[in-house]
């Protein structure tokens, strides 16, 4: 197999890399790693954490706009996930033709300008209008960050940074939940958008004092038309998805956009091919590693978020618990995956990616049967300890699939292979979603959990909802454990990776 991740000193020369000023002379690459590390820390802290403060405030949104909560409140959450999925390739592309450093810093103001139009929206269309313009910042800061920690550590040493980086995005994911209904309830609903502004302004000076990048790059010339047909193929798909479930997959409009959208990607390959300097290289897609680890990433993704979308309401409508101790027990998870991710990575500098992979993404698999047994009787105790084997097979898949993908690609396409990343990352989750709210709420489990939660049935009918529910959950997770074991087979087909060729 021709490997595609060694380049020759023409290549490297004519990519940009950023570095971080050294902080002292007798240890220059020490200082600038970890400033690096430090200054993406922050960058990606801002983006997980508002994409999990958000939620749990919607109610209180809602009530504040006096509008229902399953209506136009929707858009806060879709605004933001349509347009960071539309524009992340091109975002890749973006950080390889100008330089890592400008997109990132882009990234940070818009996200930073947005959340202050956010907290200050004098109504609801104008907050959607706002969140729409915070996910273009999003999808800059998440499509960039890890190639700028690529560029930043020798290739030795690049699962253990991905695998900080997991840690990062644990703790804002992990931290949001608890964060948001603590403002939300002592301040308003305004600060869980606020809090990002002072954030995202250290993030902008650190950059702007810290990081440099060298003189030349690889700007080619931008592709107007992919761009354009990537976006509305990307927004339209995640958009169909994030309405399907409500407005029924057989509707007109949401027919509309899934064939909008699979024709703009149909098509993109064709206007590709003839264009010197396309938006996506698909000769990327030749090294066995690098679709292999996409493919990977896509199915985990797949299988796991769906732990995170469908508990909440096994806590909530089925087991009566209280909000608060739902986001706590959701936290064992992001935790999990933060203690063990430096492990990991780590582990795949020494060791490669491919058995590592293939061992989490089946610890993960069986730790999707373990949650699909899950029941009325089931103690916090099992579900603490079920989730805790579903992020650490996470943890040992992700750290060292990612190290495995970013090294696939040369670097002059690093950023658009950050792209990759983020993409099967969002269209991953955004197909569970799609996929576990299908599964369930054709078995009956989405009408018995709202019946559950919303009135209070006798005995005999209260037995027979709580049997629907539970029958409905235990099959989404045991045909999300099978997308799982694909997972496993789709980490086993890379091969060895060539690791006398990686980048120092």
């Amino acid at each position: 197999m021709k490997q595609q991740h060694s380049l020759s000193p023409t290549e490297h020369n004519d990519s940009e890399s950023v570095t971080a000023i050294p902080s002292s002379a007798s240890n220059p690459e020490g200082a600038n790693k970890w400033a690096v590390l430090a200054i993406v820390g922050v960058g990606v802290f801002m983006a997980t954490l508002d994409s999990s403060i958000v939620n749990i405030s919607l109610p209180t949104i809602a009530q504040y706009f006096h509008v229902p909560l399953n209506g136009a409140v929707e858009w806060i959450i879709i605004a933001y996930l349509v347009a960071t999925a539309a524009i992340l390739l091109t975002a890749g592309r973006l950080a390889d033709m100008m330089g890592r450093k400008i997109v990132w810093i882009i990234g940070l103001i818009v996200f930073t300008l947005g959340s202050t139009i956010c907290g200050a929206a004098p109504n609801l269309t104008t907050l959607i209008i706002a969140r729409a313009f915070q996910g273009l910042g999003g999808a800059l800061i998440m499509a960039v960050s890890p190639a700028l920690l690529t560029s930043a550590f020798p290739a030795s040493e690049r699962g253990r940074a991905l695998g900080f980086n997991a840690v990062t995005v644990s703790l804002g994911v992990s931290v949001g939940p608890t964060l948001g209904g603590l403002i939300t309830s002592t301040l308003s609903w305004r600060w869980i958008f606020y809090v990002n502004v002072p954030i995202g302004i250290i993030g902008i000076i650190a950059t702007l004092r810290i990081l440099k990048e060298a003189n030349k790059r690889n700007p080619g010339r931008f592709d107007p038309l992919g761009a354009l047909l990537l976006a509305i193929g990307m927004a339209s798909l995640t958009g169909s998805l994030s309405f399907g479930g409500e407005i029924g997959w057989t509707s007109p409009w949401i027919l509309a956009l899934i064939g909008i959208g699979v024709l703009a990607l149909a098509v993109l390959p064709f206007v590709e091919q003839r264009v010197s300097s396309p938006i996506i290289d698909f000769s990327l897609f030749r090294n066995r590693v690098f679709l292999s680890a996409n493919l990977s990433l896509v199915l985990n993704f797949l299988a796991l978020f769906a732990v995170s979308f469908m508990l909440p309401f096994y806590f909530e409508e089925l087991r009566k618990f209280p909000t608060e101790l739902a986001g706590v027990l959701l936290t064992p998870l992001p935790l999990t995956i933060a203690v063990i991710a430096p492990i990991s990575g780590s582990l795949a500098d020494r060791f490669g990616s491919r058995w590592l992979a293939a061992t989490g993404m089946t610890i993960a698999c069986l730790g999707l049967v373990l949650i699909s047994q899950l029941n009325t009787q089931s103690s916090i105790f099992d579900i603490v300890w079920r989730l805790i084997v579903v992020g650490i097979g996470q943890a040992i898949f992700q750290s060292p699939n990612n190290s495995a993908l970013l090294g696939a690609a040369p670097r002059h396409r690093q950023g658009l292979a950050s792209g990759f990343l983020a993409t099967g990352r969002t269209m991953g989750q955004s197909f569970s979603v799609a996929l576990a709210g299908a599964i369930f709420g054709a078995l009956g489990g989405s009408a018995a959990g709202q019946l559950l939660s919303t009135s209070h049935p006798r005995d005999a009918q209260l037995t027979i909802l709580q049997q629907t529910f539970v029958h409905s959950f235990q099959w989404t997770f045991i045909i999300c454990a099978c997308i799982a074991a694909l997972g496993i087979f789709a980490s086993l087909v890379r091969g060895k990776e060539d690791r006398s060729a990686k980048r120092a």
